[in-house]
């Protein structure tokens, strides 16, 4: 995501790194309703139903430049549930995550 916590096997270019940043911001502003850190390698968001299209193109690009992020995306009583899984090793890029959730 930024600098701080991207870890190596990031491959996104540096530049544009807060880019990538901003679109998970605008995706939680806009879509969060709900967040769980399950355990250090799992986060759970519920977001609103309209942000289907924004969470699979952004998942998408994100697993390009990050493979070891796992995005489940699926569907419960009318929300969008994404779990987003890291292996032990990246649990640092997980929280990273978690903090930029809204508070």
């Amino acid at each position: 995501m930024d600098e701080i916590w991207a870890p190596q096997a990031c491959t996104l270019p540096t530049a544009d790194r807060p880019f990538r940043v901003a679109e998970f911001d605008r995706l939680f502003a806009d879509h969060l309703r709900r967040a769980e850190r399950v355990d250090p390698q799992t986060l759970d968001l519920t977001l609103g139903p309209d942000s289907r299209a924004t969470v699979a193109n952004l998942t998408a690009r994100e697993t390009e430049c990050c493979s070891f992020f796992t995005f489940t995306l699926s569907e419960h009583t009318g929300d969008l549930r994404l779990r987003v899984a890291v292996p032990t090793t990246h649990t640092a890029v997980l929280d990273g995550l978690t903090n930029r959730l809204p508070r």
